[in-house]
Formats: C-alpha cells, sequence, structure tokens
C-alpha cells in the first residue's frame, strides 16, 4: 500500500484529531479523552510521539500540529 497525501489512510475508530501537514498526508493523533495516553502519527514521514502513555491530549494536540506545520513528508508505510 503506497500512501501519499492524495490517498490517506482510513480514519481509524480512536481519532480525535486529524491535521494534514505540508504536502497533505495526515498527521493523526488518536487515544481517549482521558488526561494521558493520547498519541500522534505521521502518515508522510513516519514521526510519532515519543512517551504516549504520559501524554495528555493538549500537549500531543500541540505536539502534532508543531508537527504538520514543518512536515514535507509525502509516502511512508506503517508496519
Amino acid at each position: 500500500m503506497k500512501l501519499s497525501p492524495h490517498t490517506n489512510p482510513p480514519e481509524p475508530t480512536n481519532l480525535l484529531i486529524r491535521f494534514h501537514n505540508q504536502t497533505g498526508a495526515a498527521v493523526d493523533v488518536t487515544g481517549t479523552l482521558s488526561y494521558r495516553g493520547s498519541r500522534w502519527h505521521c502518515h508522510g514521514c513516519g514521526d510519532h510521539s515519543e512517551m504516549p502513555v504520559l501524554d495528555s491530549l493538549t500537549f500531543t494536540r500541540r505536539k502534532a500540529n508543531a508537527h504538520a506545520t514543518t512536515c514535507h513528508g509525502s509516502f511512508y508505510r506503517f508496519g
């Protein structure tokens, strides 16, 4: 499966926020609305949260948005 800004993956069931990077690739914030346990993954370059077990949604949202603002990655395949 090849990902591109024009073929983003389907939204996961636990998706909370989806940003798009500079090339249109998805940067997904997933998890629960509880205080901790959210994470982000960039489908453009493959970067992701470093400590998702400890991250609050506010912190994760800020980091994912900052990443999406500067990332130019277009193609990345998870797993």
